[in-house]
């Protein structure tokens, strides 16, 4: 509904126009510097995530991010209410007890902690009989809290809950469960990989058995893996590479930022290339030896805008760099610099990156905490156009689908043709968008704080369907062979249909 407020910031003879949609009058904007131009009717700037919540110093104030002493410059100030927050659903009462226990109304998971109880339910009570081996939406409950973004590889989704559990993607049943807590976890080539803290540990990804486990000397807090190497992220700036098949440590080094310590900000590894923040410069390392392959000067903390620098290594042979205000295009194989853009405002996610030429959506697409999307010429950094939404804390990427850019900021999703930045569609939720949005099959899924998973379609913006549940999702959801897979804080794992949700009631 383009009617709550969107802007859309034309170029015209070096000065941007906000144009209302309503018909409202354009208000001109310098081309370079000073905050968009503010949308009509948009809601206030949305409360902090837990990871880096900033916190704005007055009026049009200085935005600054924990962990961070540097402010990232004016912005709006953020809603001193509390989030209002959907009620917890009494239950979806839309499973069926396992060994044919009579159906009952599921309550919300209990708030304390161990016990027993985990559970697969395999179907909606009130559904038709199934035909043998046929796939029917289920759920999962653990005895713990569920949180972060489900894996599925295989025939097995695996998601952490203090242990890593892997449950069986038709059915839902439980395969295996670790006996360690994971903080961390990733899968790849055919094992676990996970952290409990000070010790890095491997399992076999179909039954669970350990094949090696090592002692890191420091807390682990990120790890990723991928082509025979496991590279972690510890506490205090320390950076190691592992042997994925035997556990044996490669190298490490130190003196890697630790301003922010989290997953999202941990080194990146693409293509044999570990690439780290460290000194003040972005380095590629040899992902197996630790080499340095190159380093270019970034900057500190400070002269980044008080954010962390985003790395997206490219197809295109660029490594794109994201360092406050600036966007940088580097040289994959030597680290000189491409081209430069610079915005008038701060970004906090990486950029996202699609192949081909502008005039069929190619290009570098990327929002800043304002809320203004940008469209980046890959070959040049031309600014092909910009539009402005509304404020935006998170630090995920828009996401480029089929022709269309999807960004999630405050409680509303916008959905913008990604040759003209013409908006689509917006659509409202309850409460703030969790995660990133997944598109798949011509359909939209996403997860909210207001305890509810909503899909869409994809070119229109119309609800297909719902499910409220009785926590906030958690991550992002996952979209494979037509089934959604989420997780919520009621402690459930959901596997639903990605066309009709429960298959019970479909929504217009």
């Amino acid at each position: 509904d383009l009617s709550r407020g969107i802007g859309v910031v034309y170029k015209r003879q070096g000065t941007h126009r906000a144009a209302d949609p309503r018909g409202a009058a354009a208000v001109p904007q310098p081309a370079h510097g000073g905050a968009p131009a503010p949308m009509a009717a948009a809601p206030p700037a949305p409360p902090a995530p837990p990871a880096a919540p900033p916190v704005s110093e007055g009026a049009g104030g200085p935005v600054r991010l924990g962990g961070s002493h540097a402010p990232i410059g004016p912005g709006p100030r953020a809603a001193e209410a509390p989030q209002q927050r959907g009620q917890a659903a009494a239950g979806t009462n839309w499973v069926r007890p396992p060994a044919g226990a009579p159906a009952v109304p599921q309550q919300p998971a209990p708030t304390g902690s161990g016990g027993q109880g985990d559970a697969a339910h395999p179907a909606p009570p009130e559904a038709p009989p199934a035909e043998p081996g046929r796939w029917r939406p289920w759920r999962f409950r653990m005895s713990n809290d569920v949180w972060g973004t489900p894996a599925v590889a295989g025939e097995l989704l695996y998601v952490t809950s203090f242990e890593v559990h892997a449950l069986d993607v038709a059915s839902g049943r439980r395969k295996f469960k670790t006996r360690d807590v994971a903080w961390a976890m990733e899968v790849a080539d055919g094992r676990i990989h996970a952290s409990d803290g000070p010790t890095l540990y491997a399992l076999d990804a179909d039954d669970g058995s350990e094949r090696w486990r090592r002692n890191s000397e420091a807390w682990i807090y990120a790890l990723t893996a991928g082509h025979g190497t496991v590279v972690t992220s510890t506490r205090g700036g320390g950076v190691q590479a592992w042997e994925a098949a035997g556990g044996e440590l490669l190298w490490e080094t130190t003196g890697v930022q630790t301003d922010f310590e989290n997953p999202e900000s941990a080194p990146v590894v693409h293509d044999g290339t570990v690439y780290v923040w460290a000194d003040a410069r972005l380095k590629a390392l040899q992902a197996r030896t630790g080499a340095e392959r190159w380093s270019y000067p970034v900057g500190d903390v400070a002269s980044c805008g008080g954010v962390p620098v985003r790395v997206l290594p490219a197809s295109d042979g660029s490594v794109y760099v994201v360092a406050g205000t600036r966007v940088l295009a580097l040289d994959a194989v030597r680290g000189e610099v491409r081209w430069h853009f610079e915005a008038p405002a701060v970004f906090l996610s990486p950029p996202a990156f699609v192949p081909g030429p502008a005039v069929t959506g190619g290009g570098i697409y990327l929002a800043d905490y304002l809320g203004t999307v940008y469209a980046l010429d890959a070959a040049d950094g031309r600014d092909r156009w910009r539009i402005a939404t509304e404020a935006r804390q998170s630090g995920e990427p828009v996401l480029v689908a089929h022709g269309a850019v999807h960004l999630a900021s405050g409680k509303a999703l916008y959905t913008l043709d990604a040759v003209t930045g013409t908006p689509r569609w917006r659509f409202q939720a309850g409460a703030d968008i969790v995660g990133s949005p997944v598109v798949a099959e011509g359909r939209v899924h996403f997860g909210s704080a207001d305890h509810c998973l909503y899909t869409l379609d994809a070119m229109g913006g119309q609800l297909r369907w719902k499910l409220a549940t009785g926590g906030e999702i958690t991550g992002s959801p996952v979209a494979v062979g037509g089934v959604v897979y989420a997780c919520s804080k009621d402690r459930c794992v959901y596997a639903l249909d990605a066309a009709k949700g429960t298959g019970q009631a479909r929504r217009p």
